[in-house]
């Protein structure tokens, strides 16, 4: 008997209920799925493509990101990894409403403090390649994004001060940043030490990073900038390829992995230990 293709998976990750929100109306026939740990995903098709698309919201912060990152990755062993959501701006031509499409991604709080004070220590990862060249090829046809591929900084803070101390640390030592968040070099750690995993953040600028943030997010520039980085995402898919050999079927059995098993799309039903079903 010849054994069905394994279905080519997207892990789209986000931090924040909005930004899932925003990326799951793209997403079609979602089956709710549970890890043995109980980290919860939605597995869906992304329409007009060959992709699944596997959607975690993961909370706040690097190191959480991290850990759920590489636990995903080990139970789905999707294609590609995107962290998707919102973040502050860091440039003044960077605006609201924009999006960043991360070409490398900055850890910020590495480094040693001595008696001369805190010589930092940086640490970056790049983004993918081949999703970084998707994505500039995909907003060439979307006359309502603004994107910009610059390094994004990465950092354990809500900065809503652009004149703190560590607003100016970021200036001077991590320069060509446009833009800060708080989970991507988390995301992108666990990609790189996954092996040879496609993987990419895209962000969309909700705030500038200074004591206007609130005034930002309660006009609703959070909500809005979630839709953006979804669109610009799922633009992203559309053009990126599975690799060579990956099923590019949309009809059939399909299979993913649960703990190195594997469990069956068959007929719209979700055939393996799950936890419910969502239309």
């Amino acid at each position: 008997m010849t054994m069905p293709d394994i279905q080519p998976t997207v892990l789209v990750l986000t931090a924040l209920p909005l930004e899932y929100a925003a990326v799951r109306v793209h997403v079609e026939e979602r089956e709710e799925r549970v890890h043995r740990d109980g980290t919860r995903v939605e597995v869906g098709r992304l329409p007009d493509t060959s992709w699944h698309v596997a959607l975690a919201e993961l909370g706040m912060g690097a190191e959480r990101a991290a850990a759920l990152t590489t636990q995903l990755i080990n139970w789905l062993r999707p294609e590609a990894v995107l962290f998707v959501g919102v973040a502050g701006s860091l440039k003044d031509d960077i605006e609201i409403g924009d999006v960043v499409v991360g070409t490398k991604v900055y850890e910020i709080h590495g480094g040693k403090q001595t008696p001369d004070g805190f010589l930092v220590r940086p640490e970056a990862l790049p983004g993918s390649h081949a999703l970084e060249q998707a994505a500039r090829s995909a907003v060439r046809d979307m006359p309502d994004v603004r994107a910009h591929f610059v390094p994004i900084a990465t950092g354990d803070v809500v900065l809503a001060d652009a004149e703190s101390e560590i607003a100016l640390s970021i200036r001077g030592n991590y320069n060509d940043a446009g833009a800060i968040e708080m989970e991507g070099s988390g995301a992108l750690q666990a990609a790189h030490l996954s092996g040879q995993l496609n993987a990419l953040v895209v962000r969309g600028i909700s705030d500038r990073a200074d004591a206007k943030k609130h005034k930002a997010d309660a006009s609703g520039s959070q909500q809005r900038a979630a839709k953006q980085a979804a669109a610009v995402t799922v633009a992203v898919m559309h053009k990126h390829r599975p690799r060579e050999g990956s099923s590019d079927s949309e009809e059939g059995p399909q299979r993913a992995a649960y703990g190195g098993d594997h469990v069956d799309f068959r007929g719209g039903t979700f055939h393996g230990p799950v936890t419910g079903k969502q239309s």
